[in-house]
């Protein structure tokens, strides 16, 4: 006989936490694996292109980070060609050579110690909603991760290989997770490589239901209250981690190259 049809919704989320709590633990995937996993996640969620771009998580050491190597493509990344530079861009293991644009990435992690991974693409839809100088508009449930939660930069600050231009996006970014970036592409930000990938895949849905959406009428706003608890419900740590194993196996079915042979025996998706 069923002992919760009675419950409030609060006791409701709070027993869904606390089994996702039980359910879902921390994945056994090292950082690098994680990163090279996202790039292809990614690829094959509509943020390929070419070699525009720039995925990166931090690294053990102070002021280091993982990225991808100029001139290897999202779907070319694997665990063993990622590269570890430090906060100057210079290479400290791998070969080759890292996108010059990464230098706002720099300015990031300085910026926001909460911030451990960062998605920066000109994913298709993002990059058509930007070249219109609008913002991005949450409303619809599935995208309220980033209710509240995404800046907009209005004007675009050129090639983002200077300083200033990372300056400019860091301080248009201010404590939220996303950015949309006119004329350009999108940002995300997560406090875990998982949180990131998960915000990446939705910022490019939200865009594309967005355009959809206006094309068909005119955007109905979300009520502020319930779009903030759906935020902060589909924000959550488990959440993020459930979301990533399955894309993390889905990716790996489409691309078993991405991660060294056998580093996935045993281990947690």
């Amino acid at each position: 006989m069923a002992t919760t049809l009675r419950d409030t919704k609060g006791s409701l989320v709070e027993r869904a936490q606390r089994q996702m709590r039980e359910h879902f633990g921390e994945s056994a995937l090292t950082t690098r694996q994680k990163l090279a996993l996202t790039c292809r996640i990614l690829f094959d969620g509509g943020h390929d292109s070419g070699l525009a771009g720039q995925i990166t998580a931090r690294a053990e050491a102070p002021g280091t980070y993982y990225t991808q190597r100029l001139g290897l493509g999202f779907d070319e990344i694997t665990e063993d060609n990622l590269l570890l530079v430090d906060e100057d861009l210079n290479v400290l293991e791998g070969d080759g050579m890292a996108n010059p644009a990464n230098r706002f990435h720099s300015w990031i992690y300085r910026a926001r110690e909460d911030v451990n991974c960062i998605v920066h693409t000109h994913s298709l839809h993002t990059s058509a909603l930007a070249m219109l100088e609008v913002p991005l508009v949450i409303s619809q449930m599935d995208t309220t991760p980033l209710y509240d939660d995404c800046a907009f930069l209005k004007d675009w600050p050129g090639v983002p290989v200077g300083n200033e231009e990372g300056e400019i996006i860091t301080t248009a970014l201010g404590p939220k997770r996303a950015i949309l970036l006119a004329h350009h592409g999108q940002l995300v930000t997560g406090a875990s490589v998982e949180e990131a990938c998960n915000l990446g895949m939705l910022i490019e849905r939200a865009a594309r239901l967005q355009l959809l959406a206006m094309a068909a009428g005119t955007v109905r706003p979300l009520p502020h209250e319930l779009a903030k608890e759906a935020h902060d419900w589909t924000s959550a740590d488990r959440r993020s981690q459930a979301n990533f194993a399955y894309y993390a196996r889905r990716a790996l079915r489409n691309h078993p190259d991405c991660l060294t042979t056998g580093t996935t025996e045993g281990k947690a998706l």
